[in-house]
């Protein structure tokens, strides 16, 4: 029997630290099977983050996954819980994170947990938090022109999370980055200066992988509205990210520094 979605509030969150005393499914580290995966949603509506909390709960526990959904960010404060999760997929635009919500989050995946997410949802979230973009690896700044056509280079063919993926065209945001030099970069978008022409000819990581603590981070810049999932690439992409990062507890820490100077 299915499970039912549980939309945490502050009662609910001392119920979901009591479900962790039952069964605790055997995980594969290739897999999602048995794995606990949390995804948190919220923040600018524009982003759809509850459409996309319906395109991957499904798809989760279709591949064996304990997934859990909340929109209140107080379940990073439960440290019993979050010690017990295996991947946070997060998918929260702007808003605001207390101290002790971004702490516990940072300490959860100082500790294993992987971290995974997309677009504005990861990468836009908590803009006054320095710690928290730390640990991202990257904050977007700008998509000049707004929704525009624009081509994704895959330039890491050899990692598993693209490989076999060839370069693809999209129709959405194209996000101008800053991003940590040190973060390993699996696929690119480069401006043509239509919008802002000291932009032109300038190439911004669109993928990428890093570590923070024992925990995995991944992320995709792709994925402004949930129909961007229409893309083959993009969604496999995500797909294969999300399970690369759920592995933090079962498999060694990866030293993916890659300096680009």
């Amino acid at each position: 029997m299915k499970r039912p979605i549980i939309l945490v509030n502050l009662p609910a969150i001392a119920l979901m630290s009591l479900m962790l005393l039952a069964a605790n499914p055997e995980c594969n580290s290739q897999d999602l099977k048995g794995k606990r995966v949390l995804i948190v949603f919220g923040g600018w509506d524009g982003h759809e983050p509850g459409k996309y909390a319906g395109i991957l709960l499904p798809w989760l526990r279709s591949e064996g996954a304990v997934a859990d959904t909340t929109s209140s960010l107080d379940i990073y404060t439960d440290s019993i819980y979050m010690n017990s999760v295996d991947l946070i997929i997060q998918a929260i635009t702007m808003s605001s994170i207390t101290p002790s919500q971004e702490e516990g989050l940072l300490e959860a995946v100082r500790g294993g947990a992987g971290l995974a997410g997309w677009h504005g949802g990861l990468a836009d979230a908590f803009r006054n938090n320095p710690a928290y973009q730390y640990m991202v690896g990257g904050q977007w700044v700008a998509h000049p022109g707004g929704v525009i056509d624009y081509s994704v280079t895959i330039t890491d063919s050899d990692d598993p999370v693209t490989r076999g993926l060839s370069s693809f065209s999209m129709h959405s945001e194209q996000y101008y980055m800053h991003v940590d030099p040190n973060v390993k970069v699996l696929a690119t978008t480069t401006f043509n200066g239509d919008h802002d022409n000291w932009s032109d000819g300038c190439t911004i990581p669109v993928v990428w992988k890093k570590m923070y603590g024992r925990g995995r981070i991944f992320y995709s810049s792709l994925g402004h509205v949930a129909t961007d999932m229409d893309v083959p690439e993009a969604l496999e992409i995500l797909k294969r990210g999300i399970r690369w990062s759920a592995a933090s507890r079962h498999e060694p820490a990866e030293n993916l520094v890659k300096p680009v100077y």
